[in-house]
């Protein structure tokens, strides 16, 4: 079996929100195989099923009068930053009813990447995310919708750490957040990065990835 990778770039995060569920009714209803969007997104504040807006540290007017989009989603999990530097990936893949196999799977991947740049990182029971020591390097959030996944993870890899200052990352107070860049002391490419995400996705989930042409799209 195989999935597509989809590279969108930098894209507004309403823009990449319409079309994962365009992606995704095409999924569904078997017009497309499995599929990997990796993108990264301006400035943005999301807040997912379990936030109530306690976990925001100013009003919602403050963010979009500093440059943030803010918006309520469907994913799990509570609010989090998404920002340039950070590889945004949104696996559309079949699950069925395995939805805590499915995000036990991500986070294989994404501890597999930073195993391949010398990194300790691991998940912590209860809470879905990948970590380094006391900060959060990785976090992830996915909505079932039809037997299928969408939204993902957000690997930061040289994401402005700063910007995470301005809410309760995931609503974990006391807790940080890092990234590849701070971690390794260097610059590290983001068509690296989303290289050996491909590639980890491919071993954990056991299947061939290939990228996406724009000509097998159907309605």
């Amino acid at each position: 079996m195989e999935f597509v990778v989809e590279d969108l770039g930098l894209i507004p995060y309403g823009e990449a929100w319409a079309y994962q569920k365009e992606v995704h009714r095409q999924v569904v209803e078997g017009k497309r195989p499995p599929t990997l969007l990796l993108l990264e997104h301006p400035r943005v504040i999301t807040l997912g099923r379990k936030a109530t807006g306690e976990n925001l540290l100013f009003p919602e007017s403050w963010y979009r009068e500093q440059g943030f989009e803010l918006y309520w989603v469907e994913r799990g999990g509570d609010v989090t930053y998404h920002g340039p530097g950070q590889l945004v990936g949104y696996p559309i893949f079949p699950v069925d009813r395995e939805v805590r196999r499915f995000l036990r799977q991500i986070e294989e991947a994404i501890v597999r990447v930073a195993a391949d740049y010398g990194l300790e990182a691991y998940p912590t029971p209860g809470y879905a995310g990948v970590w380094v020591g006391e900060d959060k390097l990785c976090a992830i959030g996915v909505a079932v919708k039809e037997g299928v996944s969408f939204h993902g993870f957000a690997l930061n890899v040289s994401t402005d750490l700063n910007d995470f200052s301005v809410i309760v990352p995931c609503g974990l107070k006391g807790k940080g957040v890092t990234s590849l860049e701070r971690l390794l002391g260097r610059k590290v490419p983001m068509a690296e990065v989303k290289a050996r995400v491909v590639e980890a996705f491919a071993q954990v989930f056991g299947m061939k990835p290939r990228l996406w042409r724009k000509d097998e799209a159907q309605v």
